[in-house]
């Protein structure tokens, strides 16, 4: 695996561990996520309202940072807000604010999350979580750019980009009357999917090695996977995607007792394939194989692991030997050498 510290802005060159970097945390080098970085640069530039959507754990605020941090917008502040998490009664008076004596208990006038985010972003995750009624007053803000505290007649003027996330299939929503259609056209003005990590597993040795990398910084350690580890990581599902990754990687260098990252340093649903109902007994072959070539790897020498793996890793990136040198944290120079030393030819893409 190589270790990584994020792509590069589009056309710039990197700046890794800058707290200005758009992508510093947004690790991919997959055509689908390489997408999704040209996306976030071209809309960036605009103020239009932007949806994303993906399974939890994809990176939905990293990347709703990332394009507050190249825009206009740069300056001003970036206020998330995850409607999941607020309780429906007080979505409203966190959003549109307070205005004192609205309310028992309002003893002061106070700005909601919207004034908040005036000149910046606002970034709403978990937008299906939105009551329906506050989702018509959030359509008044976003089409007059005017908000109104809860108990005053006054409309307030703002200026604000909004970024809406959501797990949910909102057009699904919106045709059930869950979610109210003209807020889900207002808001999907331009639409950027997240794809899953099992999708792009191409991504899953660089998001590794950036999190142990980031790891072994923080504590002072100098920490690496073993050969067992990296293919365990490569070949797991990730249900809860980059999140479950990174959990992954943090329970691993926590349990450490060397500075090589062992199997057995990871979590269990890592060690264990998972089985789905329904599909246990094609499963059972598939895994039986597996633990079959595990055990007899257990004779092979340091040589002949090398060999295989870098082997896999050229067919996994198509004989690209720019992308494996990468995956594998070794030059493209050291790369040829090995192929010559092991007679190993790249395939074909």
């Amino acid at each position: 695996m190589s270790i990584s510290t994020g792509p590069s802005r589009p056309g710039g060159k990197p700046q890794a561990g800058s707290e200005r970097d758009p992508f510093r945390s947004i690790i991919g080098a997959s055509p689908r996520m390489r997408r999704v970085f040209r996306l976030v640069s071209r809309v960036a530039r605009t103020d239009s309202a932007v949806l994303l959507t993906g399974e939890s754990g994809t990176g939905k605020e990293l990347v709703a940072r990332a394009i507050h941090l190249q825009s206009r917008r740069s300056g001003a502040p970036f206020v998330p807000v995850n409607l999941g998490a607020l309780p429906d009664t007080l979505i409203e008076s966190e959003l549109f604010g307070v205005a004192k004596g609205a309310f028992s208990g309002a003893s002061a006038d106070r700005a909601g999350l919207i004034e908040a985010a005036d000149g910046g972003t606002l970034f709403l995750d978990e937008i299906g979580d939105m009551p329906l009624a506050t989702q018509v007053k959030l359509l008044r803000t976003l089409e007059s750019n005017e908000v109104r505290r809860l108990g005053e007649t006054a409309a307030r003027v703002v200026d604000v980009r909004v970024i809406a996330a959501t797990h949910r299939d909102l057009q699904r929503m919106a045709a059930e009357g869950r979610f109210r259609e003209d807020l889900y056209y207002r808001l999907n003005v331009v639409h950027i999917d997240l794809p899953p990590l099992r999708d792009r597993r191409e991504d899953i040795g660089l998001l590794a090695s950036y999190f142990l990398d980031r790891a072994a910084r923080r504590d002072g350690r100098t920490l690496r996977f073993s050969s067992a580890a990296e293919a365990l990581l490569e070949r797991h599902d990730y249900p809860g995607n980059v999140r479950e990754l990174e959990n992954a990687v943090e329970h691993a260098v926590a349990v450490a007792e060397s500075d090589t990252i062992l199997p057995g340093d990871l979590p269990a649903a890592i060690r264990s394939p998972r089985l789905l109902t329904g599909t246990a007994a094609t499963a059972a072959p598939a895994a039986a194989a597996a633990a079959s070539a595990a055990s007899e790897r257990d004779g092979w020498s340091l040589a002949e692991i090398e060999r295989e793996h870098i082997q896999r890793v050229l067919e996994r990136h198509r004989g690209n030997a720019t992308a494996a040198a990468k995956q594998l944290g070794i030059s493209r120079t050291t790369l040829w050498r090995k192929l010559r030393q092991y007679g190993l030819r790249r395939p074909s893409a």
